[in-house]
């Protein structure tokens, strides 16, 4: 059984800065982890994404203003976001992808608001 727990989010101006963490806890070996948001009627999509050899990829609406990096050691993933603008706003989400049963987990979102 994994278990994933998000933390910071919130409420942030625009051009602001947050830090999102997840860690995941269980015994499993990780394929992949990555971030995911659901904005108030649209559909769930892919943030940033890190696999276990080291590759990422990211949305093409957050490419140079988030990052998303991961600490092996405490399987946990970090996605910093910075110049936040509103339509950043969503729930986000935690995913991890596990190996080898590419089982998919989710965390139970975070929100993040962007608003002056």
């Amino acid at each position: 059984q994994v278990q994933l727990v998000e933390s910071g989010g919130g409420l942030v101006q625009p051009g602001g800065s947050l830090r999102l963490s997840c860690a995941a806890s269980g015994s499993f070996s990780i394929y992949a982890m990555g971030w995911y948001r659901q904005a108030p009627g649209k559909e769930r999509e892919l943030v940033a994404r890190t696999r276990s050899g080291g590759s990422t990829n990211y949305a093409d609406s957050v490419k140079g203003r988030f990052t998303i990096s991961r600490d092996n050691a405490k399987n946990t993933v970090y996605l910093q976001m910075n110049s936040l603008k509103p339509e950043d706003t969503a729930v986000y989400y935690c995913n991890v992808d596990l190996w080898p049963t590419r089982v998919l987990y989710w965390g139970q979102g975070t929100q993040v608001t962007v608003s002056s």
